[in-house]
């Protein structure tokens, strides 16, 4: 038989199989598949079946809420039995598969619940969960204007609004959204490359260039280190002081130490709001000494200052508050501690660049984070060519795609940004936020009240509390300065230790059969000055449902485990 033939007979057999091409099994599947997109016209009927079948997962997950923290009793995750899936061979009903789609959230934390203290997580407002839910039903792609349209403003008006709050001038300032605070920090540090060392993007790093920031900030500075080819062993570390914020006398030896040695600094990052003291980092006087040392030893670019604020940010709503009149009427002590998170943070201003997370303080779904830049102009040292890319940016004027790392981004987080900025507007922030502060104050006066137990970041004014609990004869007046400073209590420090790991355990495994405050706990909150770390258990209150009764519950569940520990 020759090929002509054989195909003549192939295509006769397929044909003799179908009889009526129309109703093919594929056109039957087909039919079904399209009932499960939104659909592309007006659909009064269709709309309703979704909005139905929204509601009806909304309601499985409803049905697990009950006193706990938890959607239902949380059970141990097997993701062993996880590699045993397999696609299957037809499609599922929708209702099946939102079905099982809710069983993936049993035991799932209630980041809003009042007794959820868990390290910085936020529940999500309303507003902000629908603006997630349109970005996914329409789905633009923030590459560019084209595939985006007027959704591509959401991005800028966001961008204007905290550039205004911060402090920059939002006629200069620049900003889009990436993949969280360390994209936030990745691009701050590229930046700051490109300053040093020129032409990086094209030719590849041909010095060796340095990031410099404190030992309290985010370990995000080692991922961009390692990402970018700087290496993490040119990632410097500059020791803090007791409140957290980065020492300036050591960052200034530090900085000439490095010019003198003909080092590049790539950037030098400081913390507005370090993630497990809530330290703030002067910002204002680093910049004031990244320009005294660039005079000095006359150099050719200007170090560049990232402020990873992906927490503090918030607190800038505080800025044009006036304390005195304190006209929302928050307590003294919450008034203080406002005051002087606002005061620390006066210098956000100065830096070139900042990182801004609205999953964090701004309430919002993740991811939701902000690039800033104080200068636009900076963009255009990550600005490729547009012959690189022809087959977009045909028609708009709103191409970040140009300039970012990313090319696909989802316009979920800079329109849910910005369904919270029109939302809560800046005394909804404040209210929040000055709710929060005071429940964690209520917490270091209970803690600071008992015998056992002591707070350890007590002066640092956020929403976060560290703190220790020691065995019966610790004098817990004295122990922190002798765990910190005296090499022969070593052993006792990691006594101590291994005391507060088995606390957390108790307290954890008792919030999680429904009966405490789920918190977390730091490995290492600092240093000894002796090289052992010290650690901590955390509360981390974010939700506006908090109270004082679930406060000071924290803390009769942290002495009940006293007794438990052997």
């Amino acid at each position: 038989m020759s090929w002509n033939e054989l195909a003549h007979f192939l295509m006769r057999r397929t044909i003799g199989s179908v009889s009526d091409p129309v109703n093919a099994p594929f056109r039957r599947i087909l039919e079904n598949v399209r009932q499960a997109f939104p659909q592309p016209v007006s659909d009064r009927k269709h709309d309703a079946y979704v909005a139905f079948t929204v509601l009806r997962a909304l309601d499985e997950l409803d049905r697990r809420k009950s006193n706990l923290p938890t959607l239902g009793l949380p059970e141990p995750v097997n993701h062993g039995n996880a590699t045993d899936a397999r696609i299957a061979a037809d499609p599922l009903p929708l209702e099946d598969v939102t079905a099982q789609l809710a069983e993936f959230l049993d035991g799932m934390f209630l980041w809003g619940h009042p007794r959820s203290q868990v390290n910085v997580v936020p529940p999500a407002s309303v507003a902000s969960v629908i603006a997630v839910l349109l970005a996914a039903i329409y789905n633009p792609n923030l590459v560019s204007e084209e595939s985006s349209l007027r959704v591509a403003s959401s991005e800028v008006e966001t961008a204007a609004m905290v550039a205004d709050l911060v402090g920059f001038d939002p006629e200069r300032a620049a900003g889009f959204f990436t993949f969280g605070g360390t994209g936030a920090t990745l691009y701050g540090v590229k930046l700051g490359l490109e300053k040093a060392l020129p032409g990086s993007r094209e030719h590849g790093i041909t010095e060796k260039a340095v990031l410099v920031s404190s030992g309290q900030s985010h370990y995000a500075r080692l991922s961009v280190a390692g990402w970018l080819g700087l290496g993490e062993e040119n990632a410097i570390q500059v020791r803090t002081r007791l409140d957290n914020a980065i020492d300036l006398e050591a960052l200034e030896s530090c900085l000439r130490k490095l010019l003198e040695e003909g080092r590049r600094i790539a950037c030098i990052i400081a913390t507005a709001g370090t993630t497990d003291a809530f330290g703030i980092d002067n910002v204002g006087a680093i910049v004031e000494m990244r320009d005294r040392l660039a005079e000095e030893y006359r150099l050719d670019y200007r170090p560049h200052v990232h402020a990873d604020a992906v927490i503090g940010w918030a607190w800038s709503v505080f800025k044009d508050y006036d304390f005195e009149r304190n006209e929302l009427g928050f307590r003294p002590r919450t008034v203080r501690a406002l005051a002087k998170a606002c005061h620390d943070l006066k210098g956000l201003d100065r830096a070139d660049s900042i990182g801004v997370d609205f999953h964090k303080t701004g309430f919002c779904p993740y991811i939701s984070t902000l690039f800033l830049t104080r200068d636009a102009g900076d963009l255009v040292l990550l600005t490729r060519g547009r012959e690189k890319m022809p087959y977009l940016y045909q028609t708009g004027e709103y191409h970040p795609g140009l300039w970012t790392l990313e090319t696909s981004r989802s316009a979920a987080g800079p329109l849910a940004a910005w369904a919270n900025l029109k939302l809560l507007g800046k005394n909804g922030l404040r209210a929040l936020l000055g709710h929060l502060v005071e429940m964690a104050e209520v917490l270091r006066e209970e803690l600071e009240g008992r015998a056992p137990t002591t707070v350890l970041n007590g002066n640092n004014v956020g929403t976060v509390t560290l703190f220790r609990v020691y065995p019966d004869g610790i004098d817990t007046f004295t122990v922190k300065e002798r765990e910190r400073n005296d090499p022969a209590y070593r052993d006792k420090l990691c006594e101590h230790n291994d005391y507060n790991r088995k606390i957390f355990e108790l307290v954890h495994a008792d919030a999680m059969a429904g009966h405490g405050v789920l918190i977390s706990m730091t490995d290492c909150y600092r240093h000894s000055t002796y090289g052992e770390p010290i650690n901590a258990l955390k509360s981390y209150i974010l939700s506006p449902f908090a109270d004082e009764e679930n406060v000071r519950a924290l803390v009769d569940n942290v002495i009940a485990a006293r007794p438990r520990v052997f």
